[in-house]
C-alpha cells in the first residue's frame, strides 16, 4: 500500500532570456536588462548581488561581442533565480577559441589593454564554468552570485 500524495506548493521557475545583437550597444543593453530584471524579482539596485551580476554580465556580454561574435549572429543572456542564488547565462556561437577555465583566470599585465573580464567575473561569482552549447554550436559561461536568505526579498508564493 502506497502513502497518500502530500499536495506541494507549487514551485515558481523566476527566468528571463534575450537574444542581443552582438555589438556594443547590445551588450550595454543587456546589463541594464539584467538590472531591470533583478529589480522586478525583488533584488533592488545598487544592492551587492545587484552590483556583482551587474559586472559579471557587462564582462560575460562584452566578451561574447569582442571574442565571440560571428557576423550575423546574436547572443544570449539568460538569468533564472534558482534557490539561494542568481544565475547568469551568456552564450555565443562562436566554438573555435577557448577561454579559461575556473581557477585558470591569469591576472594581466598593468599595461595591457584587455584581460580583466573573466578576472573580475572570477572574483565576484560564487560559482562559475564554461559550457559547450548543445545542438548549437558555441559556448555558454554561466555564473551564479549567492543571494543571502531574506525570505521578505522575492515575492511570489514560498518554495519549500
Amino acid at each position: 500500500m502506497h502513502a497518500p500524495l502530500t499536495p506541494q506548493p507549487p514551485v515558481t521557475v523566476r527566468t528571463f532570456t534575450q537574444r542581443l545583437s552582438a555589438t556594443p550597444r547590445g551588450a550595454r543593453l543587456a546589463r541594464h536588462l539584467a538590472l531591470n530584471q533583478l529589480n522586478t524579482w525583488g533584488i533592488p539596485h545598487g544592492s551587492g548581488v545587484s552590483e556583482a551580476v551587474a559586472v559579471i554580465v557587462a564582462e560575460l556580454a562584452a566578451n561574447a561581442v569582442t571574442h565571440g561574435r560571428v557576423p550575423g549572429r546574436d547572443f544570449e543572456l539568460r538569468m533564472s533565480l534558482p534557490t539561494g542564488s542568481v544565475r547568469v547565462e551568456v552564450s555565443d556561437t562562436l566554438t573555435a577559441s577557448r577561454p579559461p577555465k575556473p581557477g585558470d583566470v591569469r591576472l594581466p599585465h598593468p599595461l595591457e589593454e584587455t584581460g580583466r573580464g573573466l578576472v573580475l567575473v572570477e572574483a565576484l561569482a560564487d560559482r562559475w564554468e564554461v559550457l559547450d552549447r548543445d545542438p548549437a554550436p558555441g559556448k555558454t559561461f554561466r555564473a551564479e552570485v549567492d543571494v543571502p536568505h531574506r525570505p521578505d526579498r522575492f515575492p511570489g508564493p514560498a518554495v519549500r
